[in-house]
């Protein structure tokens, strides 16, 4: 009888150790899950690609030669476009027919005097070559009279080197008929004013520019590069004139306007 009583009372005893721990871990809370971000993160690929472009622009800011380029504006017929980036930073872009309605072909250059844009003998264009100070040599070419095809080679190669830049960058396809590294810009910037034109831009690794598409058109190289000069040397004597706007005259502008 003694025996069974105290075999009771070391069973007692066993609950009354063991039972609090299981309700304290029924009642526990379960561990919280790891906190995961809602935003979407930054595909690998598409943050190489922005590397690889900022890279191959920088090269081509140093990148300094003569070449032509095919140029297939978004109206018009195809013409060439003569670029030259000079060994001390200066640079001169000839673009055939944009002024005057594609009568006159102007060149758009710049060198330690200054920004200008030049008139070169062409259809619309009897006279000598001639050109027209628009401003410092870092100075943006007013809006009326930019024919844009200069910027992939001049002021857009800053933009695409800077990481802070407003810009989406993707690899994309070669354009037909193009042997370099292409990559699809985009803006990611509500802003009106874009840094530069959205579009595909593809150079070769030595940072020599091989093909744009952008709003104004698609330019591809033509041929090899040819040696860069020291400096670049305007198209003509600089007069106190006024520059070539892109429309065409109008009847009243003309020196016959009002003859019989």
């Amino acid at each position: 009888m003694h025996a069974h009583r105290r075999a009771a009372r070391r069973l007692t005893g066993a609950l009354a150790l063991t039972l609090p721990a299981l309700l304290a871990a029924c009642t526990a809370d379960p561990p919280s899950p790891a906190p995961t971000s809602t935003a979407d993160p930054v595909p690998a690929e598409v943050d190489a690609a922005r590397d690889e472009l900022a890279a191959l622009a920088a090269a081509a800011q140093d990148r300094h030669l003569t070449a032509t380029y095919t140029f297939e504006p978004a109206d018009g017929a195809a013409r060439t476009v003569a670029v030259t980036s000079a060994n001390d930073g200066t640079w001169r872009v000839d673009v055939p027919g944009w002024g005057q309605g594609g009568t006159v072909d102007v060149s758009v250059a710049a060198n330690a005097d200054g920004l200008f844009q030049c008139a070169l003998p062409s259809a619309g264009w009897a006279q000598q070559a001639g050109c027209v100070r628009l401003g410092d040599a870092d100075d943006a070419v007013p809006r009326k009279l930019d024919p844009r095809v200069q910027h992939p080679f001049t002021d857009w190669l800053e933009v695409l080197t800077d990481r802070r830049a407003p810009l989406a960058v993707s690899p994309a396809a070669p354009l037909p008929g193009v042997s370099a590294g292409c990559y699809s810009v985009e803006s990611t910037s509500a802003s009106l004013n874009a840094p530069l034109d959205v579009g595909i831009y593809c150079y070769r690794p030595d940072g020599t520019p091989a093909a744009v598409r952008a709003a104004f058109g698609t330019l591809k190289l033509a041929g090899e590069p040819g040696a860069a000069p020291a400096t670049v040397q305007l198209a003509g004597p600089v007069t106190e004139g006024e520059p070539v706007s892109r429309e065409a005259p109008s009847p009243t502008d003309s020196p016959s306007a009002g003859t019989p």
